[in-house]
């Protein structure tokens, strides 16, 4: 939080510097036509229909305005080229260079529904080689949940990608169930598109949202009534304002009284995912290993193997999505955990006798309507993407 509020506070501060640069540039613009007029009147040159239309002319000019700081700037460039890390942060010695992120297009096939069997399962294959600096080193390679990267963490250090307080945690958990996503996978902002960015920024910049800092509670119901209005021309209802504080909570775990910038791009992100592409086209942007473990929950939650389960078990499968891994349940053999950690409340591991967390009870019509596999992918696609950040946050709070 230290380092996002200090950016906050560095931009207002740079913010305020450009307006007194603006006012002295001002005052420099206006010495000469008052250096004029004092001339006028000592030689009697000049009339006072002139000064007159000269102080029209200032009046009509105004004050200029300030222009875009520099941190600013390059706070929206970072967010355009999805660069996630300020490079002032860290030491340019002994670092390898950023890698240029190169945001996807979409084609023409990407509305059609993919072939993905239930039945046919695929062989998950990490990289031999750093994704960094391409040498085998076996054991001390941390592979992501998410892709077929593997990474030392040497060489995240060196990127700048992996600090002091996230060592430990990478530590432990890429070789665990809960697992561990590399910075490509992290960052749900890189699955926009260069057209689906753009229009992001351009909300962010009409709600007057400032890159790189934190929102409270107030900031964020503020920016969901803007983008609501500008959307519908309209008041948000209430039943909203009241989802999107659920939301709020959701993106603060720690309840800290604020969610981190990062959380709230990757939410913004998945919604606007949610908005402009169809199903199919997001379906087309799972991986391997999430098609797999997505698989792996959904023969756990049909127990008598006739294709279908219950629409409130699936429902419980997207409540229990983004729940993080409890120590004791790291060794537990059904999962959905790699898609997104699965709480002692889901339904795989219910079945073991663990159940501290409510279940949503399933009514009479959930109990009765059917999933098969394909609406149960089409039905969580935006769930599982969502589950891909390493945060705790729970970038789509699932409806009740």
């Amino acid at each position: 939080m230290g380092v996002l509020m200090s950016r906050r506070q560095t931009v207002e501060r740079v913010q305020k510097v450009s307006l007194a640069v603006s006012a002295f540039k001002d005052g420099l613009r206006e010495q000469p036509s008052t250096r004029r007029r004092a001339e006028a009147g000592t030689t009697r040159q000049g009339t006072l229909e002139q000064e007159v239309q000269e102080g029209e002319e200032e009046a009509l000019a105004g004050p200029s305005q300030p222009e875009e700081s520099s941190a600013s700037k390059a706070a929206w460039e970072r967010l355009r080229d999805g660069r996630g890390v300020e490079p002032e942060e860290f030491e340019r010695a002994n670092r390898f260079t950023p890698p240029a992120f190169i945001r996807p297009k979409r084609e023409l096939h990407d509305d059609e529904p993919p072939d993905i069997s239930l039945e046919q399962r695929e062989q998950i294959l990490n990289d031999e080689m750093c994704e960094i600096c391409e040498v085998w080193t076996a054991e001390s390679l941390f592979p992501c949940r998410i892709c077929h990267r593997v990474y030392h963490d040497g060489c995240l250090r060196r990127m700048g990608y992996l600090q002091k307080d996230s060592a430990v945690e990478v530590t432990e958990t890429a070789h665990t169930e809960t697992g561990w996503s590399c910075y490509y996978c992290d960052n749900l902002n890189l699955l926009l598109t260069e057209e689906e960015m753009y229009s992001l920024m351009e909300t962010l910049r009409s709600c007057k949202i400032i890159p790189e800092s934190c929102l409270t509670l107030d900031d964020f119901l503020h920016y969901k009534h803007q983008v609501h209005k500008q959307q519908f021309e309209r008041t948000m209802p209430e039943a909203q304002e009241e989802q999107a504080a659920l939301q709020f909570n959701a993106l603060d775990p720690d309840k800290k009284g604020h969610i981190e910038w990062q959380d709230f791009l990757s939410h913004e992100s998945i919604q606007l995912l949610q908005k402009i592409r169809p199903q199919n086209a997001l379906l087309r942007l799972l991986t391997p290993k999430e098609r797999e473990r997505a698989r792996a929950a959904f023969l756990a939650l049909d127990q008598d193997n006739d294709g279908f389960i219950g629409e409130g078990e699936c429902r419980q499968a997207r409540h229990s999505w983004f729940r993080k891994h409890q120590k004791e349940m790291l060794s537990c053999n059904v999962s959905i955990s790699h898609v997104g950690p699965i709480s002692e409340g889901s339904p795989a591991s219910s079945r073991n006798g663990k159940s501290p967390e409510k279940i949503l009870p399933a009514t009479k019509q959930e109990e009765t309507r059917s999933i098969d596999w394909p609406r149960f992918l089409r039905e969580n696609v935006a769930y599982i993407l969502a589950a891909r950040p390493n945060s705790a946050a729970l970038h789509l709070q699932p409806l009740a």
